[in-house]
């Protein structure tokens, strides 16, 4: 691999990011927050690139051959340009224990019935302020279906604290109108209202509440499949 070689890559990798940080395709591997990084990363590839084909033309060099192991750099770009791996789904959430954090403090919820929550807000709310604020409320949750052994249907939501290497899932077990057919992946939109019913994550022991379901619709999969909220 000559210099030139070398810029082409370096090319390709940054423009690669740049696509990556720019489309949806980012929130395939990292939290929504970190776009800028990625695409300050892209830049920066790219502007040394540029140098690079620069410096060359200006200072042309005896051609020599770098070690070989310089054309991994080309995996990374194949693997951004070719594999868009999907988000993670009810295999790895009903082999993880839930990820339930209790927050320091709960929002007052809006006005108007049903109020839309995410999994982890609504999850926290019932289980760490005994359902409180949920009391007398229609809510309307989003999130995948996952199944344990003994046919339990849960509704769930990966976790992230930076990028999809570390999500882990926070789980509300169904009850009450449930459709009669369910697919681990699909996702849900449920209507319920609160139930002081839990159970215990077989995987680490940690609470799962459940929710009342009234009514229920398939939704597509969202442009951002993971819940970044509970750490924000």
């Amino acid at each position: 691999m000559n210099r030139q070689a070398q810029a082409a890559v370096l090319f390709l990798l940054g423009a690669s990011l740049l696509h990556a940080g720019a489309t949806d395709l980012s929130l395939r591997y990292v939290k929504a927050g970190l776009r800028p990084l990625l695409l300050a990363a892209g830049a920066v590839l790219v502007a040394a690139a540029v140098a690079t084909v620069w410096y060359e033309r200006r200072n042309p060099a005896p051609r020599h051959h770098e070690p070989r192991v310089s054309w991994l750099l080309l995996l990374p770009v194949l693997a951004l340009i070719l594999i868009a791996p999907p988000a993670l789904g009810s295999y790895s959430a009903m082999r993880t224990g839930t990820a339930l954090q209790q927050p320091p403090a709960y929002a007052p919820l809006p006005a108007g019935d049903p109020v839309r929550l995410g999994v982890a807000d609504y999850a926290a709310r019932a289980v760490y302020d005994d359902g409180r604020s949920l009391r007398d409320r229609r809510v309307k949750i989003t999130g995948f279906v996952a199944l344990d052994r003994a046919g339990t249907p849960y509704l769930v939501r990966i976790a992230l604290n930076c990028c999809a290497a570390d999500g882990l899932p926070v789980k509300i077990g169904l009850t009450g109108r449930i459709p009669p057919v369910l697919q681990p992946d699909a996702w849900l939109e449920v209507t319920g209202t609160y139930t002081a019913r839990r159970t215990k994550d077989p995987v680490n022991g940690g609470p799962i509440p459940f929710v009342e379901v009234t009514s229920a619709r398939p939704v597509p999969e969202p442009a951002d499949p993971y819940d970044e909220s509970w750490n924000s």
